[in-house]
């Protein structure tokens, strides 16, 4: 195995470990949200998250195990703009998914709606000439039959609440190419993922202060004390801490000389991952369909890491290009 495709494998590896994370998440966010709200949710979570990932900044650069941190004006311009695109665009998505699940979509559908963005990035990725092979535009096409089998039990119609989940799959995916656009441009992933985390807290506490709080600074209190109870206070460090402090850093590393759209693949795994903790932890049964979906999703990944001829070339010669510049 050459170095352009060992780097390629750790990072599809570290993509997968997100999925992982956020498959379990999915139970956590429903349960958190109803507890607290979901604008209340996304705040402190994304707060939190930011603030988690600080220390681990400091060591990395104490240790100088880090050689991305910025260093001239330009470099941190660069590192504010790809938090303040990324933040956005994840605050957006996880408060339209959020609002979702609070509204009433169900987690098995919700999963399956969110994992749309693996239509929406190849499409996108077209007018951003990030192009991708036949092998993948059908692992797409696979993936997204595994994910109907697995996430939809029953007749599947669309409720209001449902269109709020499909409109975060778009943001999620322009949050995708998001993290590739930057990624490939040298920016230090960690400070860029607290970044987006912050931006993403700031734009929940507006909603957050007028829905949930009435406009009122005397809700504050009530509003905290609530948010680390017993009821919600697992479910809010989890996400936290892990969805978002841990598995959205993996994300920003792992999209690195990785594809967006087969990325997007590897993420969508977060639907499996989400059925198979179910079944572990949980103990809830899965169906022959559910593991028929389960089995078309994995090997629309395997697809999806086939040589693809020019593109596979194009993307090796890349990180090849990235190595002799570092």
């Amino acid at each position: 195995m050459n170095k352009a495709k060992s780097v390629t494998l750790r990072h599809s590896l570290l993509l997968v470990l997100a999925a992982v994370i956020w498959g379990v998440a999915f139970v956590a966010q429903r349960e958190g949200g109803d507890a607290t709200g979901p604008y209340t949710f996304n705040f402190l979570r994304s707060v939190i998250g930011s603030a988690v990932l600080l220390p681990v900044i400091k060591i990395l650069d104490k240790t100088k195990l880090n050689n991305k941190k910025p260093q001239t004006k330009a470099d941190k311009k660069q590192l504010l703009l790809g938090g303040l695109c990324c933040g956005v665009c994840l605050s957006a998505a996880s408060l339209l998914q959020q609002v979702g699940l609070y509204l009433g979509t169900p987690a098995g559908k919700a999963g399956f709606l969110t994992a749309c963005y693996i239509v929406l990035v190849p499409i996108f990725g077209i007018f951003l000439k990030r192009r991708c092979g036949v092998n993948v535009w059908i692992a797409v096409a696979i993936t997204v039959a595994g994910l109907y089998l697995l996430c939809i039990r029953g007749g599947f119609t669309i409720e209001h609440s449902d269109v709020l989940v499909l409109l975060s799959a778009l943001v999620y995916a322009l949050h995708i190419l998001s993290v590739d656009h930057f990624t490939n441009r040298n920016v230090d992933g960690l400070r860029m993922c607290s970044l987006q985390f912050l931006m993403a807290g700031v734009v929940s506490a507006v909603p957050m202060f007028f829905s949930e709080m009435h406009g009122n600074f005397s809700e504050v209190l009530p509003v905290l004390a609530n948010a680390f109870g017993k009821e919600a206070l697992v479910p809010l460090l989890y996400t936290a801490v892990m969805s978002s402090g841990v598995a959205y850093t993996l994300q920003i590393v792992g999209q690195r000389d990785v594809n967006p759209t087969v990325a997007s693949l590897l993420m969508s795994m977060e639907s499996v991952f989400s059925a198979l903790a179910g079944w572990l932890i949980l103990g809830e049964t899965l169906t022959l369909r559910e593991m028929g979906g389960c089995a078309l999703i994995f090997f629309a990944i395997l697809l999806a890491q086939l040589p693809a001829g020019k593109n596979k070339h194009h993307s090796n010669k890349r990180i090849e290009n990235k190595e002799k510049a570092a």
